[in-house]
């Protein structure tokens, strides 16, 4: 028996992005939560993390009422450009999507502050989880014990895993999982000094090398973080050295950013993960639900972690909110948020999951891809699924269309011995064959 016993409304484990998101908005809609974290420490943070987050998740960012806190902060709004085989695909900048760029290393403390902040949220350090209450056939808490070795029983109707993709509320609970191999693996560092590889300083960059990838984000204090993601037959390489392995590698980067004359951040260095298997867990239990990595836990390399972190927080929110405060029944928004979560994440995993096996591109990719460097109508739409705003569905729909007649008038052009004019490549896109 736990030697202490506390209730609350929600019980959140894990005190990161998803965690402090979900126990912020229950905050303010009335509800009393526990928010149980491992680490003692209130400015720890992810250290191996792009820090991206997409534009899809700046309206959640909004309600938080963090997005003027993270510009104080130097946050960096980018968009971003995609050099492909062909090109570079350039989305119009008057309608270019902005995602929001700032280091976990300040981000994270941030966060916890404003939730510990938040009338009604109690957030609890240095409390590891070691069990799930069990009540009636639901979960209805934690037992978490303490760095003195206490133990406290954290009772509520609700219990939210927001542990990350190696989560424990997830494997305690015994929710279904899927998991997805990974092909690739990441090394990465912040550079002080690196010239920026496009015009714009602020924007994003990724290269699609088939099948391996570069991408270079823009961040706070100047810097500039870089970062390989390559099949595993480049990884002894990274592993025997991974800042000269990450420089070497640069090097045959396409219009790449300066690294060799910029110098790499003290804190963390070039850091890297190999495994990456991506896992796509069922959402909700009875009296339970998991957001962030602990519901979907997919390939770092097209960004979207930060973002689902905080979206999915939401979600869940503005689906439990009312049966916390007693006007309808748990499992009926638990049904709910397992409805949206899948509606708005499916689609964009499965295709992630799909490409991070390591392969190289499908014809259907090829196509669009080349289109989109090729007309900046294709760039707009290829920019929006990037963005994670619209889903497989609507680009596949609205964009291939535009991408193949994008290559339709390249290859009439090429039979004529004609040049691919500016209006029709979109500023900047290359005309490669």
């Amino acid at each position: 028996m736990a030697e202490t016993v506390k209730s609350y409304d929600a019980v959140i484990v894990g005190g990161s992005l998803a965690g402090c998101a979900a126990a912020t908005m229950l905050g303010r809609a009335g509800a009393r939560v526990a928010v149980v974290e491992k680490s003692p420490d209130p400015a720890a943070f992810k250290r191996i993390c792009s820090h991206f987050i997409q534009a899809s998740a700046v309206p959640t960012l909004e309600r938080l009422e963090l997005v003027e806190p993270m510009l104080a902060a130097g946050a960096v709004r980018s968009r971003f450009n995609a050099h492909t085989p062909w090109g570079w695909i350039e989305p119009p900048p008057e309608t270019a999507a902005l995602a929001i760029n700032l280091r976990r290393e300040k981000l994270d403390p941030m966060v916890r502050k404003m939730a510990a902040a938040t009338p009604g949220v109690e957030l609890l350090l240095g409390q590891t989880v070691t069990g799930l209450r069990r009540e009636g056939g639901a979960f209805r808490g934690v037992v978490a014990q303490g760095r003195d070795g206490a133990e406290t029983d954290f009772e509520a109707p609700l219990t939210i895993g927001a542990d990350g993709r190696d989560s424990r509320i997830a494997k305690l609970s015994g929710v279904k999982v899927k998991t997805y191999p990974h092909g690739r693996f990441a090394y990465g560092g912040y550079f002080e000094g690196a010239a920026p590889p496009r015009e714009d300083p602020t924007t994003a960059s990724i290269w699609l090398m088939d099948p391996n990838w570069a991408a270079a984000f823009p961040s706070d204090d100047g810097l500039l973080f870089c970062a390989a993601m390559a099949t595993m037959d480049r990884l002894p390489a990274f592993k025997e050295d991974p800042e000269a392995a990450l420089l070497a590698y640069f090097d045959e980067v396409p219009e790449a950013p300066g690294l060799r004359a910029a110098r790499v951040a003290a804190d963390p260095g070039v850091v890297g993960k190999i495994d990456m298997t991506n896992r796509m867990r069922t959402p909700t239990a009875p009296g339970l639900a998991l957001v962030g990595d602990a519901a979907l836990a997919t390939d770092p390399l097209f960004g979207v972690g930060c973002g689902w972190a905080f979206q999915s927080a939401e979600w869940l929110t503005d689906a439990v909110a009312p049966a916390l405060r007693g006007e309808e029944g748990l499992e009926a928004a638990l049904r709910r948020y397992r409805r949206r979560h899948s509606r708005h994440l499916r689609g964009h995993a499965w295709m992630i999951h799909d490409y991070a096996t390591g392969r190289k591109m499908q014809p259907p990719e090829r196509v669009l891809f080349s289109g989109a460097a090729r007309d900046p109508r294709a760039a707009r739409v290829f920019d929006s699924f990037g963005a994670r705003q619209i889903g497989a569905g609507r680009m596949m729909a609205t964009g291939m269309p535009l991408a193949v007649a994008a290559n339709v008038r390249h290859a009439l052009r090429r039979r004529r011995g004609g040049a691919e004019s500016p209006a029709s490549a979109g500023a900047g896109a290359g005309s490669h064959a």
